[in-house]
């Protein structure tokens, strides 16, 4: 029990006096360079999955591997 106590104080020691805890600004800037990133690569991968995929929908467009479906 001792050990418990001993790790949750040289925790909460290092949590409060070693850490360099980012700034406001800081840690807004960053959230946006991730936000920005994130909608980015989730646009990247909805293009790529209608350009690419198979769908199998009444739509016109069944993407490159339906077409090769359809050829096969």
């Amino acid at each position: 029990m001792a050990n418990i106590k001993n790790y949750l104080q040289e925790t909460v020691h290092e949590l409060v006096h070693k850490v360099t805890w980012p700034t406001w600004n800081e840690l807004q800037s960053n959230t946006i360079v991730v936000v920005v990133a994130s909608v980015i690569f989730s646009l990247l991968i909805f293009l790529m999955d209608n350009i690419f995929g198979y769908s199998t929908g009444i739509s016109w467009w069944k993407g490159i591997l339906g077409i090769i479906y359809d050829i096969i």
